[in-house]
């Protein structure tokens, strides 16, 4: 294990408060998005959507790493230039999506399990050569009645740790990603009780596994109210919630948490993150970051529409929103913002 290469890239994930672009979206999950703007869905178009973001002018300045599918890491952009070595040129780190997403689990009714472990080791190998430095594996807990059961958490919380030891033996930093969803009417308060269980699971089964915690990266949800809950907390109030949670469970020695975006609106992933930053970044021993996907990508899409006039201005849409995070990241995040 290269401990001191797995440390510097883990923290340069986290530098200068920039934070992560997730652009790994399967094919499914990215034709979905294309269809609710009439966007065609074929390889080409999201070969075009993806080296759009790859060269996106002054990306580099607010991202530290992108996140990759499979068919992304191959593709070239149209003047044949890699789109990993596009990515590179822009001074962000690669990295690649190495789970094989989320099937029903055997005898949970309503709970998903993520699989992807079968020769993980030798995807890891291969996706290093190509230039990526670290991977990131999605662990999906939903809250219904009955659920998530004890059973889900632990299997889905070994997956995540046996996929981090893997990682980081051939010299892969870890993104750890157990999701929480904001699917239901779940309150604040249940959302806080799961996340602590599901992260002390988690960190337990790290533990266990010898998983380096200063050569890692957590990606949790924030904790939030369900997204059809009558009772929608202010953002002080989620800061607050989640911050409570991490402080109990999250090891000092993790280098940053880099949070997901989960179905919030772009305006919200923000306001929150930068809550947090601006009332508890000096009390905090890891950096509190961002991975976002939909929470910049989506007002780019929109504008882009798979139409080559729209790069440019679609262009400006992702530096924007990616702009806008990094300000989060130091608190000075405000309204004012959206209206430039």
């Amino acid at each position: 294990m290269k401990i001191q290469e797995l440390i510097k890239t883990a923290n340069a994930l986290v530098f200068d408060d920039k934070g992560i672009l997730a652009m790994d979206e399967s094919n499914p999950t990215c034709n979905k998005r294309f269809g609710a703007f009439g966007i065609p869905n074929n390889m080409e178009t999201r070969r075009a959507y993806r080296e759009l973001i790859a060269t996106t002018p002054r990306l580099g300045e607010c991202i530290s790493g992108a996140i990759l599918y499979d068919e992304t890491i191959h593709q070239q952009t149209k003047d044949g230039t890699p789109i990993i070595k596009a990515i590179i040129d822009a001074g962000i780190i690669p990295g690649i999506k190495v789970d094989a997403g989320a099937a029903n689990m055997a005898g949970h009714l309503g709970e998903k399990i993520t699989e992807g472990l079968d020769k993980l080791g030798e995807h890891l190998i291969e996706y290093h050569k190509l230039g990526a430095r670290f991977a990131k594996w999605r662990a999906v807990i939903a809250i219904n009645e009955g659920i998530p059961t004890k059973a889900c958490i632990n299997a889905n919380a070994h997956a995540l740790a046996r996929y981090a030891i893997l990682c980081q033996e051939n010299g892969m930093v870890p993104i750890v990603e157990p999701e929480v969803l904001m699917d239901g009417d779940h309150t604040l308060q249940q959302c806080f009780e799961i996340t602590e269980e599901v992260l002390h699971t988690v960190f337990n089964q790290l533990y266990l596994q010898g998983v380096m915690l200063e050569g890692m990266i957590l990606k949790p949800n924030m904790v939030l109210p369900g997204l059809n809950c009558k009772k929608q907390e202010s953002t002080d109030e989620v800061a607050n919630a989640t911050i409570k949670c991490l402080r109990r469970v999250v090891p000092a020695a993790v280098p940053g948490i880099t949070f997901l975006s989960g179905g919030q609106s772009a305006e919200q992933a923000s306001a929150r993150l930068n809550a947090m930053n601006l009332n508890f970044k000096s009390q905090l021993p890891w950096a509190l970051s961002f991975s976002f996907a939909r929470a910049i990508q989506q007002p780019a899409m929109e504008i882009w529409k798979g139409d080559e006039k729209n790069v440019a201005e679609a262009q400006q849409s992702l530096f924007h929103r990616a702009n806008c995070n990094r300000a989060a990241r130091r608190g000075e995040y405000n309204i004012q913002m959206e209206r430039m």
